[in-house]
């Protein structure tokens, strides 16, 4: 089984680093950004498609806690500090950007296509302004122009915010992140820090394989998915072909996309985007 597990993720190029530290590292997790939130205090930035990552001041790791095995060049010059980013191929380039992080054996030519979008520095005391201060006298340093600091500007109107966000994704972007400016770094999910997206999206975890039919038949038809609440449903639109050979593992965390949720809480139009890339 372990031996299977490992084919499908090398199938998918989501082969596992080093170990796991011995948790998770602590950080702050985004909401969802409403329609009539109010924007009061709100930095604003775009969201980068990559792979979450955070530097312990000696050591890359992912969200999921798995080491990162970065080149000794692209880490030698970061501060002692914690910092708290994005490593990022550049706009629709999520599946390089993966590739490159996952793999143990790091690679020159594809890390000098990723650069380290830091936003914030989680163990520096005061607000998200007052670390933006700090940040921006840290970086950029001149020997590492690949570590740099995520642009920030002041939110200001719904209209605004809605143009920035159709410039942003007509340019390839995800989207926008909101950061409240007088929020102190908390390692939890929580409104201080907001995704503004064109699309709804969520995570769930595969269960189950159901078996395809027609076309499908032999190969999968959908995944069966629980979402954090209990609730179950079958994710079977968006899966390429080559996914629906090798699927995701039994207790993969996927990421789907949908249009609301229906009366029962399920998503509406749920399609499958990819695997979760800290596993």
């Amino acid at each position: 089984m372990l031996h299977r597990r490992s084919l499908l993720l090398a199938t998918l190029g989501l082969v596992l680093a080093l170990p796991a530290r011995a948790g998770a590292p602590a950080l702050m997790l985004a909401e969802v950004y409403k329609p009539g939130m109010s924007l009061a205090d709100y930095w604003v930035s775009e969201k980068y498609d990559g792979v979450r990552a955070y530097w312990d001041g000696r050591q890359l790791y992912t969200r999921g806690g798995e080491r990162i095995v970065a080149p000794a060049w692209f880490t030698a010059t970061l501060p002692k500090q914690p910092l708290d980013g994005e490593l990022w191929a550049g706009r629709g380039r999520f599946a390089h950007a993966v590739s490159t992080v996952r793999s143990q054996a790091p690679n020159d030519v594809a890390w000098h296509e990723m650069k380290f979008m830091v936003f914030d520095l989680p163990a520096q005391g005061g607000d998200f302004t007052a670390r933006l201060g700090v940040l921006r006298r840290l970086l950029p340093i001149t020997d590492a122009p690949w570590v740099v600091a995520v642009p920030q500007e002041r939110a200001t109107t719904a209209e605004a915010l809605q143009a920035l966000l159709d410039k942003t994704v007509k340019m390839g972007g995800e989207g926008l992140m909101l950061h409240r400016g007088a929020s102190l770094y908390r390692a939890e999910r929580n409104n201080d820090l907001l995704k503004v997206k064109t699309h709804d999206d969520a995570e769930a975890r595969v269960v189950g394989h159901v078996p395809g039919k027609g076309r499908h038949a032999q190969r999968l038809g959908a995944l069966l998915v629980e979402m954090p609440g209990g609730q179950r449903f079958k994710l079977g639109t968006g899966l390429s072909d080559a996914e629906r050979e090798h699927p995701p593992a039994i207790g993969t965390w996927v990421t789907y996309r949908y249009n609301g949720l229906t009366a029962g809480g399920l998503p509406r139009f749920a399609r499958f985007v990819r695997v979760r890339e800290d596993g």
